[in-house]
């Protein structure tokens, strides 16, 4: 067996939870008590889920927690006065939208009503537009994630070159931006890259985020390097599998996230930091002494 670090994505989450808890704890002793409101349009049994399991963690730390649960055939006027209502809620301090909407509603024009304050996914323009600017703002969960889950195993960026596999907005362009702002150097690596062997090869730390199985094969790592495989793809056997080629890549890394188990637990508690930070901010608190 290799001597690989296994980061353990479900133990550091919950770190991370118990942080927040405290956090929440003080707040609520100081008159504000964090608030998360989900919204959830349609019956998608896979976001139906990820509601219940939000929904848990948020009350788990304490939050007031709520879901607004809209019909699919719900309109884009109605779903827009929904986050207008939540925007002004002095009660509410994180809005979160559940992706994806039904067929007929325009995701990008309800994010680009949502008040950035309290978009705990990070997905509005002026979130994203204050990370690559190093402005303040709220990082999306998956990205922030791996940073965290890294950061807590005593896994600096500095200096390091980091390949990031993957250049969605929702997670490659963002965690480039976050590694990048650790004074790591970046490459970001896409389905019209020559020679993508080669470049995770480079790798102290290699992020792969593209949705494809196993797409990253074990004679790529580098010796030594870290691997966060943030995809989770099932198989026609039901079996979850990462980007990554797991065992051949354990077998040569220094530190690997496994698939499930590693980046999908840190995703629900960056969300939980997001919102606690979010209600910080409105209620005036320096964030500094937050988590400490």
């Amino acid at each position: 067996m290799s001597g690989a670090t296994l980061l353990d994505g479900k133990a550091t989450a919950q770190r991370v939870r118990a942080d927040v808890a405290a956090a929440t704890a003080r707040l609520t002793a100081g008159g504000t008590r964090p608030g998360l409101t989900v919204v959830l349009v349609g019956d998608d049994p896979a976001s139906h889920v990820y509601v219940k399991n939000k929904d848990r963690a948020a009350h788990e730390v304490g939050f007031l927690v709520n879901t607004v649960r809209l019909p699919a055939d719900t309109t884009q006027a109605v779903l827009e006065a929904e986050v207008r209502r939540l925007n002004a809620d002095a009660a509410v301090h994180g809005i979160l939208v559940q992706l994806p909407l039904p067929k007929g509603l325009d995701s990008a024009r309800v994010l680009a009503l949502l008040d950035p304050a309290k978009d705990v996914d990070g997905l509005t323009d002026t979130n994203a537009g204050a990370l690559l600017t190093g402005g303040v703002g709220l990082v999306p969960c998956t990205p922030a994630g791996c940073i965290e889950l890294m950061d807590r195993h005593g896994l600096p960026l500095a200096g390091k070159e980091v390949v990031v596999v993957g250049r969605s907005q929702l997670v490659g362009k963002p965690v480039a931006l976050l590694a990048l702002a650790r004074n790591a150097t970046v490459t970001v690596c896409h389905s019209r890259t020559v020679d993508l062997a080669g470049h995770c090869l480079r790798a102290d730390v290699l992020i792969a985020a593209v949705g494809v199985p196993r797409l990253v094969q074990g004679g790529w790592v580098r010796p030594g390097a870290t691997v966060i495989d943030v995809g989770i793809n099932r198989l026609p056997d039901g079996s979850l599998v990462g980007d990554v080629d797991f065992e051949p890549a354990r077998a040569r890394a220094g530190a690997i996230t496994p698939v499930p188990g590693g980046v999908g637990p840190m995703t629900i508690a960056m969300l939980l930091k997001n919102t606690v930070v979010a209600a910080a901010r409105a209620a005036g608190v320096r964030e500094a002494g937050l988590f400490g």
